[in-house]
């Protein structure tokens, strides 16, 4: 399928463009869409399956249905198989990518970053696959010595079963393969939510498990939009035939999940929200610390969660710190569309998280921050990044998570 952007021409597998859920092995339709938008336009791009609580509670049965059956197969079939899905993945890793970075009108897919990031997220998320289906062949027990001589002790590691798996938006494929990826080997089977914002990569990844044949049910998408993810959530944490919940996103968000597994004492794994702190001491290599930040702050224009948020820098190293950091903003960083070969900073993946950023901008500045660099909302969800000095530890950008390219500089 050709997608046409600006003038030029993207070639993408049909194959891999799906808009519906996949559960039991199925393409399955919900009474309703939600769109999917281009964040650097505001375009609707594409309509995905809207799927509530009826589809959520279709596919947790049919992963419980294909527990049974995937975790009787050897871990060398289960090898084998993933390693088929990472060798499709590889093979389909440009395209994937595209669907990643691609924007324009009628264009199936997400946009929020250069294309030469998608790429390496392609190479990310295969790497995840091909790590796990060689491990599936090492999942191995232990003796130990008892305290009677009447008696053994051996311990066994079982798959637990049917594991929920709720995923962000920013590294929509990786995230997924991640967690997949070690379920899948161990022999459980899995419920896939993806990120609203970006379900399409997930369901391209289930064309391909299709295509490596995992049997139907071990693997399920069930896509929904912003208004329907509580209730899908919710059922996802609380369905008793769930035994297992892994979850990257928001603090919040996990807050909640958390309260919902609680009830049936569901194992749980949370990656939440971070505030992580860049510091430099006068003892510092300026240029391996400007080097340092920038590698830093401004992958995936800051929308990473382990994006450095706040930055302390001594006071002695203060002012050649800042010029150099200027200076480096100035010469490598680029704002655009990221199907263009020389951006470096895509849009944020939605108004809301640009007006974020503008937000603790306008608190900084309020407050007696001084605007370095940046320091305006572009077009759509765009942001310059932005460089502030003379912060305060009373600022909203040191108190909260920013996920966008700003850099609040504590002298």
């Amino acid at each position: 399928m050709s997608l046409i952007l600006d003038s030029c021409t993207l070639d993408v597998s049909a194959q891999l463009l799906r808009t519906e859920a996949f559960i039991e092995g199925r393409w399955v339709s919900a009474t309703s869409t939600f769109p999917v938008f281009d964040p650097a336009t505001g375009e609707e791009i594409a309509k995905v399956s809207d799927c509530g609580t009826k589809e959520a509670q279709d596919a947790v049965n049919a992963a419980y249905k294909a527990f049974y059956l995937w975790k009787s197969q050897t871990a060398k079939e289960r090898s084998i198989l993933l390693r088929k899905w990472f060798n499709l993945i590889n093979e389909h890793k440009e395209d994937l990518a595209k669907l990643i970075t691609a924007e324009s009108v009628g264009i199936l897919t997400i946009t929020y970053r250069p294309m030469k990031e998608s790429v390496g997220e392609m190479t990310y998320s295969a790497s995840f696959l091909e790590w796990f289906s060689e491990e599936a062949r090492r999942v191995y027990g232990d003796i130990v010595a008892p305290p009677a001589k009447d008696r053994k002790i051996l311990l066994l590691k079982q798959p637990v079963g049917v594991a929920s798996i709720i995923t962000p938006w920013n590294f929509p494929s990786a995230m997924i393969t991640r967690k997949v990826g070690a379920a899948l080997a161990v022999g459980c089977t899995v419920v896939v939510k993806p990120a609203e914002d970006t379900p399409l990569s997930a369901l391209a990844l289930a064309e391909l498990s299709v295509q490596a044949g995992i049997p139907p049910g071990v693997f399920n998408v069930v896509p929904c939009s912003r208004e329907k993810t509580p209730a899908v959530g919710e059922l996802l944490c609380t369905d008793p035939l769930v035994a297992k919940i892994s979850f990257t996103g928001s603090t919040a968000t996990g807050k909640v999940l958390l309260r919902h597994a609680a009830g049936t004492v569901k194992r749980v794994s949370m990656e939440l929200g971070g505030h992580a702190p860049f510091i430099v001491f006068d003892s510092a290599e300026v240029d391996k610390a400007v080097a340092g930040a920038m590698a830093s702050k401004f992958r995936n224009s800051g929308q990473t969660c382990v994006c450095s948020n706040r930055f302390l820098v001594q006071s002695g190293i203060h002012d050649a710190f800042m010029e150099k950091l200027a200076k480096a903003m100035d010469a490598e960083l680029k704002v655009g569309h990221g199907s263009e070969p020389t951006t470096t900073q895509g849009p944020l993946i939605n108004t809301r998280a640009a007006e974020k950023v503008e937000n603790q901008i306008a608190d900084a500045v309020a407050q007696g921050a001084v605007i370095v660099r940046g320091g305006k909302r572009l077009e759509g969800s765009f942001m310059q990044p932005t460089l502030l000095s003379s912060v305060n530890t009373d600022m909203l950008c040191m108190r909260e998570e920013t996920f966008g390219p700003l850099i609040p500089v504590v002298k």
